[in-house]
């Protein structure tokens, strides 16, 4: 899994390549933590990611919870395959995603 992060002013864009699974959300939630720190304006880009399994979407929903507080969060560009599994666990109803 490859994480590339752009922040500009107080939105912060991270494209995430790869799967993101329970080797893999540990890094994820750290990168995420350590840099929400101001920001109104997450945007995660998951053109590049090829699968999500529940330790990601845990990740997810930790961030959600975070960003509730502080402005929003919206998942951006999700393939059909992932988009699967947000339908199946009922996280296309939670998540803001375009």
């Amino acid at each position: 899994m490859t994480i590339t992060k752009d922040a500009q002013g107080n939105t912060l864009n991270v494209a995430v390549a790869g799967r993101l699974d329970t080797t893999t959300a540990p890094e994820l939630e750290d990168v995420l933590k350590s840099s929400l720190d101001g920001v109104e304006d997450l945007r995660l880009d998951f053109k590049e990611l090829e699968y999500i399994s529940s330790a990601g979407l845990r990740v997810l929903l930790s961030t959600q919870k975070i960003m509730n507080k502080q402005g929003k969060m919206t998942v951006c560009s999700v393939n059909s395959v992932v988009m699967e599994i947000f339908e199946v666990t009922g996280f296309s109803e939670i998540l803001n995603i375009e």
